[in-house]
């Protein structure tokens, strides 16, 4: 197994990238964007107490068939039948398999967390926090959960794709993150500054108006970041692997680091 070092301003590019294969075919990732919000949604609601168990086992499938209408997308395929299902069939076991490790690794990271805070961490206790303690909370959940993203990241492509076992796809999806941080430092950056900085500016902008274009900038914004934003940001992973684990694109100098199967 390969995976290609790139330089950090491949980063940004699989964002950009992400929403240049979204405008080639709007309704495909859209649809299997929303489908998997709304199947991840309809769980948490309907069966609020084993929901935390299942929906882990099931992302790796889920993350695969949304996947799998960007790579379609980026090979101009023709979408057939089983064509949202490839790498699917005939991996069920490993991905659920990898779904386990995904389970194991949320519990862990939840674990962690619960002895950092003394035990007594909860929504309510954020909801209640001052400003600080609910940045400082945040920020130690974001610096925990980095590995965990991390090892999870490409892990799905590589098992349904690949035919990587899950244990594998786990440590290659990590070592490919840590070996290209600055990209994906560069794609953290540009995801910020698309979702969080300039929704902000709009958003204030908008209220400093009047309460009424608040509002429509609001749910403007709030429309375009579940059926634009999202699918993009889907694609914009598809094609981060793509670029570490399959070819390096023209014109971009490289660094190849290989691992035994």
């Amino acid at each position: 197994m390969q995976a290609h070092r790139l330089p950090a301003r491949r980063g940004a590019f699989w964002l950009a990238a992400g929403f240049h294969l979204f405008r080639r075919n709007p309704p495909l990732l859209t649809a299997l964007t929303l489908s998997y919000l709304l199947l991840v949604q309809l769980g948490m609601q309907l069966l609020p107490a084993v929901s935390p168990f299942i929906l882990p086992l099931a992302l790796p499938v889920l993350t695969l068939i949304v996947a799998n209408g960007a790579r379609i997308i980026d090979r101009r395929a023709v979408l057939g039948k089983t064509s949202l299902l490839h790498g699917v069939t005939g991996n069920g076991v490993a991905l659920l398999r990898l779904g386990g490790l995904h389970l194991l690794g949320a519990f862990s990271l939840v674990g962690v967390m619960l002895l950092l805070e003394g035990g007594g961490m909860s929504i309510g206790d954020l909801e209640k926090g001052d400003d600080p303690e609910i940045l400082w909370t945040l920020l130690k959940l974001l610096a925990l959960a980095t590995p965990l993203l991390m090892a999870f990241m490409f892990a799905p492509y590589l098992t349904g794709w690949d035919g990587v076992p899950p244990a594998k796809a786990v440590f290659f999806s990590f070592i490919a993150c840590w070996r290209n941080w600055r990209a994906m430092a560069a794609y953290g950056l540009a995801l910020a500054l698309v979702a969080v900085a300039v929704p902000g500016v709009i958003l204030v902008v908008g209220s400093m108006l009047s309460k009424f274009a608040g509002n429509v900038v609001y749910l403007v914004m709030r429309m375009l970041m579940v059926f634009v934003l999202a699918p993009a940001l889907a694609a914009s992973l598809y094609v981060g692997y793509r670029d570490i684990f399959h070819g390096t694109p023209a014109a971009e100098p490289e660094a190849v680091v290989e691992s035994d199967e």
